[in-house]
């Protein structure tokens, strides 16, 4: 899949979630990123014939955090789905390394090779730093007002993510097999 069209269906429900809650609400905002995850997962198996397990997982989290914030009319849902998620994210990220399971080589394996040692570092580099993302939207959906939240969801945490897979570049490449070295 061409990498713009890639970051438009996995960029595209958060877009959405910023533009709705900007003209709408937090309550608009939340369905329309139920309806706009359902919609990404959707192009992304029709594209691919496949379903990358972290939208499916992220996915899941946003109907049932979603549909609980509509149905008790209590943004606190949506807000705390966002901590969780991570917090998810780096529990089995960090659960699996003590029994030698190297879940990010599962999930990016097919994209990117590397020995196990670096797959075991960015695991754990990964795991904490969802972890760190937890904390700080615990920290920020709790001291701010919603739409601060949002601007945070949107402006924050993404490009803090963005910088954190950028810095493991260095990593990656120290650890990068031999043979797709020489390829790039």
């Amino acid at each position: 899949m061409p990498l713009i069209l890639k970051m438009l269906i996995e960029a595209g429900p958060l877009v959405a979630f910023f533009l709705a809650n900007w003209f709408g609400g937090i309550f608009w905002a939340t369905g329309i990123f139920m309806v706009a995850s359902v919609l990404a997962l959707a192009a992304s198996w029709l594209l691919t014939r496949k379903l990358a397990i972290t939208p499916l997982i992220t996915a899941g989290f946003v109907a049932v955090f979603g549909a609980l914030t509509l149905w008790l009319h209590d943004d606190t849902f949506i807000k705390v789905k966002v901590s969780l998620i991570n917090a998810l994210f780096g529990a089995i990220l960090l659960g699996g390394l003590p029994f030698g399971q190297l879940f990010l080589k599962f999930v990016m394996g097919e994209a990117i090779r590397m020995d196990d040692d670096g797959w075991r570092k960015l695991t754990l580099r990964w795991g904490l730093f969802f972890f760190l993302l937890a904390i700080l939207n615990e920290i920020v959906w709790r001291t701010q007002a919603t739409n601060m939240w949002v601007n945070f969801k949107v402006f924050g945490l993404l490009p803090l993510t963005l910088l954190f897979a950028l810095a493991q570049t260095p990593l990656m490449t120290r650890h990068m097999i031999e043979d797709q070295a020489r390829e790039s």
